[in-house]
C-alpha cells in the first residue's frame, strides 16, 4: 500500500477554509436528509466546503460492525483505519435492518435556497483517506442475482491503492484469492452520493436515487465536474457520501471500489429564472464536465429510465439551444453516449453524454430561448 499515513480527521491538508468532520452529529447512516432536518453547517452561495466521507464497507452488520477487526484481517495495520469510522460503527447510532448501507455527510445549508432553484455542486479536489478499498457482492443484489455470489456468505474483495512507476494511483486485484494483486485499474475518485434533502418529514433510504440527486453512482462526476439539482426545501440541505475509488459503468457485481475520500465541494445557486434558460425544466440532476452535459433518467426498469433520459435530453438542447425537438432527437441518435449509470440500486440509472463542442457554432444570440 502507498500512503504514508491515512487522513484521520482533521489531520493532514484542509484545503477550504470551512471544513466538516464525519462525527456521529454530521452524519446520516442509510437515510438522506428530509426537511425536517436540521443543517450540521450554514454557507453562503459560492462556498467551498472540504468535507470528510465514510465508506460504509466494513462497517455494516454483515461484516461485523468493527473497522478494525475486518480491516486487520485484511493486513491493515491499525493506523490506517480511520478513527472516524471506527467511532461511527462502535456508537449507538439507531440502524434498523431496512436501513440502507451508506454513510452520508451533511446536511448543509445553503442561504437563500428556495424551491425552483438549482443547486450547483462542484467537485474542486478528491484525497483518498486511506489506501485500499472494498467491492463487494451481496446475495440478492448485483447483475447476477442467485448466481453470483457463488457461496452462501456473501464475498467483501479486498483492493489495494497502488502508484505507478509514472506516479499514477491505480487500484490493484489478485487474479485469485490469496494471490499477488497484479491486476491494475486506474483510479477516478468520485461521491457515488450528492445530494438535497426531500420535501417532508420522511428520510428517503439511503439506495435509490431520484430528483434528489442521492445515490446516482455517476463515474463522471471526478474533480472539476458539477452536479445540478433542483432544490426541494429552503436552504437546500445538500450532503455528500458514498466515496468510491472507481466505477466502472453498471456498477455490476453491487458496489464499486468503495473507499474514504477528503472532498472539497464548491456549491452554487442559480435562480429558477436562469436555470430554466440554462436547462428547461430540470425535473432531476444534471451533470456538467469540461467535455460533456450529462442529463439523467432513472426508473426501476431499465427501459424507462432510458426513455427519461432521453426526455431530458430532449429537454435540454431544445431550453439551452434552441434546437427544434425532431433535429434534437436526430443529433441524440447520431452523436451521443446513452450509458448506464448503475444497474443495483433498486432504481436503475442512465445519464447521457452531450458533446458541448459540437454546439461550439451555435451563434450566442440564438443559443437560449429567453
Amino acid at each position: 500500500m502507498s500512503m504514508t499515513a491515512a487522513l484521520q480527521p482533521g489531520a493532514g491538508e484542509i484545503r477550504a477554509t470551512e471544513y466538516l468532520a464525519a462525527t456521529r452529529d454530521h452524519v446520516l447512516w442509510g437515510r438522506l436528509p428530509c426537511a425536517g432536518d436540521r443543517p450540521v453547517l450554514e454557507i453562503d452561495p459560492g462556498t467551498e466546503v472540504t468535507i470528510d466521507t465514510i465508506s460504509h464497507e466494513g462497517l455494516l452488520e454483515d461484516q461485523g460492525r468493527d473497522p478494525r477487526a475486518f480491516f486487520a484481517a485484511q493486513g491493515v495495520d491499525r493506523s490506517f483505519v480511520l478513527d472516524d469510522a471506527i467511532a461511527l460503527a462502535a456508537s449507538d447510532y439507531p440502524r434498523t435492518p431496512a436501513d440502507g448501507p451508506h454513510v452520508v455527510t451533511g446536511p448543509i445549508g445553503i442561504r437563500g435556497a428556495r424551491p425552483g432553484d438549482l443547486l450547483k455542486m462542484t467537485v474542486v479536489e478528491t484525497t483518498p483517506r486511506v489506501p485500499y478499498g472494498v467491492i463487494s457482492n451481496r446475495h440478492g443484489k448485483g447483475a447476477l442475482v442467485g448466481e453470483l455470489p457463488a457461496a452462501e456468505a456473501n464475498v467483501s474483495i479486498f483492493a489495494e491503492l497502488q502508484h505507478t512507476l509514472e506516479g499514477l494511483q491505480v487500484g490493484a486485484l489478485p487474479l485469485v484469492p490469496g494471490g499477488e494483486p497484479v491486476v491494475r485499474f486506474p483510479l477516478r475518485p468520485f461521491l457515488g452520493i450528492m445530494g438535497v434533502a426531500v420535501a417532508g418529514d420522511v428520510r428517503p433510504h439511503s439506495v435509490p436515487p431520484g430528483a434528489h440527486g442521492g445515490n446516482i453512482d455517476i463515474n463522471l462526476l471526478t474533480v472539476g465536474s458539477s452536479l445540478y439539482l433542483p432544490v426541494q426545501v429552503p436552504g437546500a440541505l445538500a450532503y455528500v457520501g458514498d466515496p468510491h475509488f472507481a466505477q466502472g459503468d453498471g456498477e455490476v457485481a453491487l458496489t464499486a471500489m468503495e473507499a474514504s475520500l477528503r472532498v472539497t465541494v464548491r456549491f452554487d445557486l442559480v435562480p429558477q429564472e436562469e436555470a430554466v434558460a440554462s436547462f428547461g425544466e430540470l425535473v432531476g440532476p444534471m451533470a456538467e464536465t469540461s467535455e460533456f452535459l450529462v442529463p439523467t433518467g432513472m426508473d426501476e426498469d431499465l427501459d424507462v429510465a432510458v426513455q427519461n433520459c432521453v426526455r431530458a435530453a430532449l429537454a435540454l438542447l431544445e431550453a439551452r439551444y434552441g434546437m427544434d425537438r425532431a433535429l434534437a432527437y436526430a443529433y441524440l441518435s447520431a452523436a451521443t453516449d446513452f450509458d448506464i449509470s448503475q444497474v443495483v440500486d433498486i432504481v436503475k440509472g442512465v445519464h447521457a453524454r452531450v458533446r458541448v463542442a459540437d454546439f461550439a457554432g451555435v451563434a450566442a444570440g440564438v443559443k437560449r430561448r429567453g
